[in-house]
């Protein structure tokens, strides 16, 4: 446990003594897990972007939904208006990531951009009770989730780590996969001074013993450290789109803008990709609650904790896999992660995290069908 959470948690600890009704917590029997049968759900995400004009020629990279639906996301439609010169829809050419492309000229008086996303999810959830069927995944598409990037290094320092958490390497790879996901809930902390969704830089994380970050760190590290031992594993960025109906720190409607959100999935034999969620977990204990940390025996995170290893609620919009790519028509710079709006102009690539030359707005709201 970092020091700084042990020292929050122990003035937790004093205050709950000396007055135990600031205490009061949900009991178990208050709790329930998001249905696992829940009907699906229909959301349009409006996304707005400008562009300043002394920055044009400007080209902008729009994140949509995955290209591919699934039995937990399907794309509806897309939309968009505006007065770029050139548009298009297109596909990194490595991880398949969609995304809208804007071109702007230089005579472009106010660039401006509008996309319109309608999506239809519903709860995913794996039974991993259940003894599973051979799950077919091309050979291709597991080798790639095997491989090292920029940001997640497979040797040295992620390897050992790796194997002293799941020493047993002909364990089934559920077991080695839950090992990991336990190590990084018990062992991470969600540091709130880490700007947007954190860049994913695991090596820094074990070598510093930092352990502190936010979803594209945390999520990335059980990625890395599952791909070391062989586990095809991936990260799978998107955005939440509307409120949680069990914990209020997993969900945003409205204004979506700054609610982007990377998850994970691993690849077992028997249950094909299964999705997980540890830096959520570490979410539930720092935001649940407005004034304290959550201890890890609150009833909100055991139900986290048990349910997002094999369970998304989707409450969210996936985006695609992308990692250290550089997307198509290509991007003057790798990109470590792509769930929000990129772009760049005459000057270079503009700051998404802190945009001084362009700015966007995102809104999502469920639409009655």
């Amino acid at each position: 446990m970092d020091r700084r959470e042990f020292l929050n948690l122990s003035g937790v600890a004093a205050l709950v003594a000396a007055a135990p009704e600031l205490a009061t917590i949900a009991s178990a029997a208050e709790l329930s897990p998001p249905p696992t049968d829940a009907p699906w759900r229909t959301f349009e995400i409006v996304a707005d972007v400008e562009i300043w004009p002394q920055d044009v020629p400007a080209k902008l990279w729009l994140p949509l939904p995955q290209y591919r639906d699934t039995d937990y996301q399907r794309t509806l439609d897309i939309r968009w208006s505006g007065n770029a010169a050139k548009t298009g829809i297109y596909r990194d050419p490595k991880y398949g990531a969609p995304a809208f492309f804007a071109q702007w000229d230089e005579h472009s008086a106010a660039p401006k951009l509008e996309v319109t996303q309608v999506i239809a999810t519903r709860n995913r959830s794996v039974d991993l009770s259940r003894s599973g069927e051979p799950h077919y995944v091309p050979r291709e598409e597991l080798d790639l989730y095997l491989q090292p990037t920029a940001h997640i290094p497979l040797g040295g320092i992620v390897r050992d780590t790796a194997s002293k958490i799941a020493p047993n390497a002909s364990a089934d790879p559920l077991t080695r996969a839950r090992a990991i996901y336990e190590w990084i809930v018990e062992n991470t902390y969600r540091d709130p001074k880490v700007v947007g969704c954190g860049t994913g830089d695991i090596r820094f994380m074990l070598e510093s013993g930092n352990l502190g970050g936010k979803c594209a760190d945390l999520n990335a590290l059980f990625v890395g450290l599952a791909r070391s031992i062989g586990i095809p594993a991936r990260d799978l960025y998107g955005v939440r789109v509307a409120d949680s109906a069990t914990w209020k720190s997993l969900g945003k409607s409205g204004d979506v803008t700054r609610a982007q959100h990377c998850r994970a999935e691993f690849y077992h034999p028997r249950f094909g990709w299964v999705p997980v969620d540890p830096a959520d977990v570490r979410k539930v204990i720092l935001e649940e609650e407005k004034d304290r940390l959550l201890p890890l025996d609150d009833p909100r995170v055991k139900l986290a904790r048990q349910t997002l290893f094999g369970a998304w609620e989707m409450n969210w919009m996936g985006f695609n896999t992308a990692g250290d790519t550089k997307l198509a028509p290509e991007t003057g710079k790798p990109l470590g992660h792509f769930m929000y709006p990129y772009a760049e102009g005459a000057r270079g690539a503009l700051d998404y995290y802190d945009p001084q030359n362009f700015r966007y707005r995102m809104s999502a709201r469920e639409l009655k069908v």
